[in-house]
């Protein structure tokens, strides 16, 4: 049986049209002993920031301010993990170091100059985030001495997919307290090795 379907009519794409993003709603409010999980930025609910690492630094910074954030993934040509791009990285020394030892002038620097290269990371595992606290990962963070922490899921393959990102700054406003009574709590984290 042949069946008819009525065409929808077409129309013209408006100049200056966007995209929906996904959008992923935290907590207002979270304690130090809740799961852990609800702070993650999760990549499979949330567009994940990217860069390239031969993005001139000045661009990566302006797509932080854009975009509010602190950090942007970094891939390489064949959209594979290369490093992670803090705003740290980018106000911090790092640049005026490689400066100092390559040349240039801060026009000149890329990405790939400043950026934490991915066999430098240090990530959790998804499995383990899932049975911790908050507290868990600011411990974990605050014993690194860093402020974003990358979460990985693993295939059976054991290739890594980036599943996820904590950020300490994110993790301190939904704490919620003073800004004094957060560091406190923070400062009061026993970090314990497992």
């Amino acid at each position: 049986m042949i069946r008819e379907f009525e065409i929808l009519k077409s129309h013209r794409l408006n100049a200056e049209s966007s995209f929906a993003r996904p959008v992923q709603v935290l907590p207002e409010q979270v304690k130090l002993d809740d799961p852990a999980i609800s702070v993650l930025t999760d990549f499979n609910k949330v567009s994940l920031l990217v860069a390239r690492m031969i993005l001139p630094l000045e661009v990566a910074n302006s797509k932080m301010i854009r975009y509010g954030v602190r950090a942007l993934i970094v891939l390489n040509g064949n959209d594979q993990v290369a490093g992670l791009l803090t705003a740290s990285d980018i106000l911090g020394e790092k640049p005026m170091r490689f400066l100092k030892s390559m040349g240039g002038t801060h026009a000149d620097l890329m990405v790939r100059d400043v950026m934490t290269p991915q066999h430098e990371l240090e990530v959790l595992k998804i499995e383990d985030v899932r049975n911790a606290s908050v507290g868990q990962i600011v411990a974990t963070l605050k014993k690194a001495g860093r402020q974003h922490g990358l979460v990985v899921s693993e295939g059976t393959d054991g290739k890594q997919l980036v599943y996820g990102m904590f950020s300490l700054t994110q993790i301190v406003k939904l704490l919620g307290s003073s800004p004094d009574q957060v560091l406190a709590d923070i400062d009061a984290v026993v970090v314990r090795s497992v």
